[in-house]
């Protein structure tokens, strides 16, 4: 009778007998599907805004602030991040389309800002204006 091989070594010490380059080769194929097949990130953010716009008239020059309190105002009069871009939207639709002057406080928080600047740049103006940007001289 034939004495059958073991599958495992008597010898733990010895080097092994498994080629794992086929696993390691396997491996990144499939890395790369997965790579491949994974759809692309999309970063929407639906939002429903009111049709009707609000009853804060538009001026040839518009100035938008931003205080400490991170309240946005168009020409004093409080207003949110939709009513903005709505304001700016009307704004540049104009057959003239009004220059808007965007002055926040140079300890505003700069999130309140980019969310400002963002509206406006989404909702279309063709000119913006940085009035009293000297303020911010010393931050920097």
């Amino acid at each position: 009778m034939r004495k059958r091989r073991s599958i495992f070594r008597a010898d733990p010490n010895a080097s092994p007998d498994i080629n794992t380059t086929p696993l390691i080769d396997v491996m990144l194929v499939m890395l790369v599907m997965f790579v491949i097949t994974i759809p692309a990130p999309t970063h929407v953010v639906d939002i429903t805004l009111p049709s009707g716009g609000p009853d804060i008239p538009v001026a040839d020059e518009n100035r938008v602030t931003i205080d400490t309190a991170d309240v946005i105002r168009w020409n004093d009069e409080a207003v949110d991040v939709a009513e903005l871009g709505m304001l700016v939207k009307r704004a540049s639709e104009r057959a003239q389309p009004a220059a808007i002057l965007l002055e926040p406080d140079a300890r505003a928080r700069y999130l309140r800002v980019d969310q400002a600047i963002g509206a406006i740049r989404r909702n279309g103006a063709k000119s913006v204006g940085f009035p009293g940007i000297h303020q911010y001289r010393d931050s920097i």
